[in-house]
Parts: C-alpha cells; structure tokens; sequence
C-alpha cells in the first residue's frame, strides 16, 4: 500500500510524524504518571485529615490522655493499616515503636504538613496536625502505608503505557494513510512528467494542490516557451532554405560553368554570397531568441550601458545619447539575450542611418516605455505602416536585409508588448518600444 523509498519524501514525513506522535505519548504518559501519583497523594491526604479531625474530636469530648488507636496493643498495631503518634505536653504514646525515631524529626513543624517518610523500603504517607487542649500543646501524627497503593498506581501505569503503545501504533498507521494520500497529487504529477518525457502529454494538468500550483504553472510556461522556441527555429530553418536556395543555386552555376569569371561576375558573386551571410546571420539571431516564460530578468541600465559602448565603437562618427531619469535600478522580466536583441535592432538601424546623433529616452508611467529616435533623413509617411515586413527593405543602397525590424516585431509582441514607427522631431525616424508595467521587477536581482 505505501511505497517507501530511501531519502523520500513520504519516507521523511512519516518519521517526522512517527517521531512527533512517539513524543508526544512518551510525554503524556510520563505526565500521567505524575498526575496520577499526586492525585492519590492528594485522597488519602483528605482521609488522613477527616480521620484526624475524627480523633481530636473523641479527645475532646472523653478528655482521655492517651487514645486506644494510639496504643501498641491496638489492632493497627498488628495489621499495619494506620499509625499513629500522639505527642500531648511530655507524654508521647505510639501505635508503632519501631516508626518512632524516624517520627520524631516531625514532631515540631507547621501545621497542616503531609509527609513521606521512608523506613527500611517501605513507605508511609503521614499528616502532622496541631493542637491545644485544655491548656496543653499536641501534635498528631497520622500515617498510612503508601506501598499497596504505588503498586496498584505502577500497574495501571504500565497498562496505560501499553494502550498509548497500541495508539501509537494505530496513529502512525493513519499517519502513513494520511501521508499517502496527501502525496497522491505528488505521484500524480510525477506519472505526468514520464508522460510528458514520452510524448504522451503536452502539458501538465493544473488540478494540484495550491502549493503546487505556481510550480505547475512555471513548468507549463517553460514547456510553452520551449514549443514557441521549437516552432520558431523551424520557422527559422525554413526561411533559411527558401532564401537561400536561389542565390545559391546561382552561385553554383556560375562556378560550374565554363566562362571566366571577369571583374563584374566577381563582384555579382560576391554580393550574393554577402547576401547569403546576412541572411544566415539573421536567422541565426532570430533563433537564439527565448521568449517569455524562462523567469529570467535583465537590469536595464546595465544593458544599456553595454549597448551604447558598442554601438559607439561600430559608429565611432555618432553621438549615442541615453536619458533613463529614475530607472536606474529597473528591471524587467524578459531573457537578457532578448531585450539585447531587442534594443540593438533599433540602435543598429539608428546608428546607420543617423547623420550625427541617436537618443534613447526611458520613462515609466503606465508601461516600461524606450524611445529610440536618429537625425538621420527619416522615412516617408506612407512608407512607415511597411516597416517590419520580413524582408521588406526601403533603400537598397544600405546593407541589410530587411529581417531585422520583423525579428523586433515579433520578440515585443511574445513579451505583449507593441512597436509604433514615427517621424522624430530630429528629423529621423523614431521608434517607441512600450512593454507591460507587469514585467516590472520590484527589486533587481542580485549580480
């Protein structure tokens, strides 16, 4: 019925729980021992107090000096039940001499007293009570032997021991029921995962308990991601051969025919050729993408500063201005690659088209919002609904192959996020990148 394996975590918890119950009776019964001997204590107490109000009381009224239960001759004497010691001015009379020295120390002290004394193993619970008659100071002692009834308290001791023994018992078989069956979505959901390693599960189901459920949930966002990312390299690959089949196809004949290759079909094959690499470095980058789901963040402000020093080494002749205002510790939850990715597309066409100057300008307000804007010539109204078609190029004359603004397009929309092109004020083209304030993280992590 249970399956235990070393080091589980049913195999942790049922000794937690086995040790927590054994404890807990160990303590209960050691209290109830306890308890049980003070209770005892406790009544025959209460009967050695009546009985001595008892035989003060026949004191007074026959004003005899010297009682019969108190005498050796008495019938407590001999079946040694009670005893007694009677202590009235100088006269001491005792139902038991041999108790007497051990008595004695007891004779002078509060009233009121219950005592145990011990004499040769055996055990005697004694009451010590005051008195004044006629005139004349007394004490009483008052005893009861104790051992019958710490014999008769050890057994019922012993018996509720092997009770607690056989509730323990029972507790931790619930307990390993109990376990079991609060581990039954666990073992559910590690069934789902060799269905999912064997292809018979795309994702896993979200019927868990609450604790589980962010953990469910990040799986299933990672596998998303993954599937995203499957479908976009494939897309990738295939774009790829398309793009490449033609340009190839005429390197290859070219190559293979009979005619020299003057200084214009050199050229015509090297541009091809470069065509070929920019298209193979497009997809590439367009398959490193991650996506959202990966539960990765990016601390802006040092991407940015990375970027810049970049971009300012490859356009050495431009100026690369950034204003970010109180953002400087943001962070966004978006995989580093892609909002490197992200961003450089639009400083890397900022930075080939810009005459002197490129701005980048950071603000938060309703969403995390970066404006990327060049002095450059800028692009036509009616051409900027065109912008971010695969492969769409504007001006041939620059080198590119119009992928880049589609890769863009494509990476925001994955984090919900929207792109809008639009003239800039410098007199170039501006581009607005605005993502979801949801993606904001509240404190950046640490490194």
């Amino acid at each position: 019925m249970f399956r235990i394996r070393r080091n589980s975590l049913r195999l942790r918890l049922l000794v937690s729980l086995g040790a927590v119950s054994l404890l807990v009776m160990a303590l209960t019964w050691f209290m109830h021992g306890l308890l049980l001997r003070e209770t005892a204590r406790d009544f025959l107490g209460d009967r050695l107090r009546q009985e001595a109000e008892y035989h003060l009381a026949q004191l007074r009224q026959n004003a005899d000096p010297v009682p019969a239960p108190t005498l050796p001759s008495s019938l407590s004497a001999e079946v040694f039940h009670h005893l007694y010691v009677l202590k009235r001015g100088t006269r001491l009379t005792t139902s038991h001499p041999a108790w007497l020295p051990a008595l004695a120390p007891h004779l002078d002290g509060p009233d009121e007293s219950l005592l145990d004394v011990h004499l040769e193993g055996r055990h005697l619970l004694v009451l010590r009570r005051t008195f004044s008659l006629e005139g004349t100071a007394g004490v009483l002692l008052i005893g009861e032997s104790f051992d019958s009834v710490e014999e008769g308290l050890a057994a019922l001791h012993w018996w509720i021991g092997a009770i607690a023994g056989l509730v323990l018992l029972a507790l931790s078989l619930l307990n390993g029921l109990a376990v079991n069956a609060a581990l039954r979505p666990l073992d559910l959901l590690q069934r789902q995962l060799a269905e999912l390693r064997n292809g018979q599960r795309q994702r896993l189901r979200m019927k868990v308990p609450q604790e589980f459920r962010p953990l469910v949930s990040q799986l299933n966002r990672l596998m998303d991601s993954q599937e995203r990312r499957l479908v976009r390299s494939r897309n990738a690959v295939a774009d790829l051969s398309h793009a490449l089949k033609t340009p190839l196809t005429a390197v290859m004949q070219a190559l293979r025919g009979k005619r020299e290759l003057d200084e214009a079909r050199r050229e015509r094959l090297l541009t091809r050729l470069t065509l070929m690499q920019e298209l193979m470095e497009s997809h590439l980058r367009q398959a490193r993408l991650a996506g959202p789901g990966g539960g990765q963040h990016t601390r802006i402000k040092r991407e940015l500063d990375q970027l810049f020093d970049m971009f300012r080494s490859l356009y050495p002749d431009k100026h690369f201005n950034m204003a970010i205002g109180d953002a400087e510790d943001v962070c966004i939850d978006m995989e580093r690659q892609d909002f490197l990715e992200m961003i450089g597309i639009v400083l890397d066409n900022a930075g080939k088209w810009a005459s002197e100057s490129v701005w980048l300008a950071l603000t938060l307000n309703q969403c995390v919002e970066l404006k990327i804007q060049d002095d450059g010539p800028g692009v036509p109204p009616e051409w900027l609904p065109l912008l971010g078609r695969r492969g769409q190029r504007l001006d041939e004359g620059r080198p590119g192959n119009g992928i880049g603004l589609s890769i863009l397009l494509e990476l925001v929309e994955q984090y919900q996020g929207e792109v809008s092109f639009q003239a800039a004020s410098t007199g170039g083209l501006e581009v607005t990148i605005r993502l979801p304030l949801a993606m904001l993280s509240a404190k950046p992590p640490i490194g």
